[in-house]
């Protein structure tokens, strides 16, 4: 006869010691601009997955690529998205 147990990460999952840090989630702030870039991305490719690309598509989708960069860049170089100077 086989004993069923639970499995201990399933039960400790909720513990407060498994939440993120302050500094975990300060980074996927900083980060957030850059996932959303990649989420528009991936939703203009999604559209066109079975279709042939219209100009709108294709200019939606290089829209984004650009964005995408753009977020890379700004978060590699501690920008975020900010513009200018002190307000």
């Amino acid at each position: 006869m086989e004993h069923i147990v639970t499995v201990q990460d399933a039960v400790t999952a909720f513990e407060p010691w498994m939440e993120p840090t302050d500094a975990e989630l300060d980074a996927i702030d900083a980060e957030m601009p850059v996932i959303r870039a990649e989420m528009e991305l991936l939703d203009a490719q999604i559209i066109v997955i079975d279709r042939t690309p219209c100009e709108l598509d294709e200019r939606r989708i290089r829209r984004a690529r650009r964005r995408v960069l753009a977020a890379h860049r700004a978060h590699l170089n501690g920008t975020n998205g900010q513009t200018g100077g002190a307000a």
